[in-house]
């Protein structure tokens, strides 16, 4: 599964670490790789940032195993992270080499979550090279809604067998006045069905800071649809 979005800050990390820990608390095996090479994220939103030894870079490029690259929080069951390479230029990457990769260590795990790079360079081809299903995340303001239309084009003509959006930072309250797009005016745009409707929760912002994840917060209006999506 690649999660992706047409710019940043759309809340793609969030989701991937929630949706992440939610399937490994439901007995899955899961495995998040992050793709964002030289600005790499992922490892922050797990409370890793001082420790990493080996990337993704490393293994495709037989440094180390892959096993070696990974990271596990057993806390939440089988839930792995092999994290991006923080200073790697991004003309290395190579989609052939990514999606052997993946191939390889498939059957290892019940679902692979890819952390995207937003935007539409080489990276993005990169982390779609072996996707069965792609998550376009956005927010509910127009220039996201077009950037995810531009991406949900060149996944169409890559061929990605699934399509679905997650919309993050919804004010219902904004929506009633007229001031955010609503969900209807968004899935009319895009014409593509929805996976899951994040409304805007303090929690989140609070559980990043914590390195927590809202998915285990009773309280959080996102944490339970993240629990939902997965």
């Amino acid at each position: 599964i690649v999660v992706t979005s047409g710019k940043g800050g759309v809340g793609k990390t969030v989701s991937v670490s929630n949706i992440a820990v939610a399937l490994a608390r439901l007995g899955k095996k899961v495995l998040m790789a992050d793709i964002d090479i030289g600005l790499r994220n992922l490892d922050l939103a797990m409370g890793l940032s001082d420790i990493i030894v080996y990337d993704i870079i490393d293994v495709i490029e037989g440094k180390c195993s892959f096993y070696d690259a990974v990271y596990k929080f057993e806390n939440y069951g089988t839930l792995h992270l092999i994290p991006a390479a923080q200073s790697t230029d991004k003309d290395f990457l190579n989609p052939e080499s990514f999606a052997k990769l993946f191939k390889e260590i498939e059957a290892d795990y019940d679902y692979i979550i890819l952390d995207c790079p937003a935007g539409i360079e080489k990276g993005f081809k990169s982390a779609i090279a072996a996707a069965d299903l792609a998550i376009v995340a956005l927010t509910p303001e127009m220039p996201s809604v077009r950037d995810a239309d531009k991406v949900i084009t060149l996944l169409e003509m890559a061929n990605i067998p699934e399509i679905k959006i997650l919309i993050n930072r919804v004010r219902k309250d904004m929506i009633k006045r007229g001031d955010m797009l609503s969900i209807d005016e968004i899935t009319d745009i895009l014409g593509i069905s929805t996976i899951g409707i994040i409304e805007e929760d303090e929690i989140v912002i609070k559980s990043q800071k914590r390195n927590t994840f809202a998915v285990l917060e009773a309280f959080s209006l996102a944490g339970k649809v993240f629990s939902d999506v997965a």
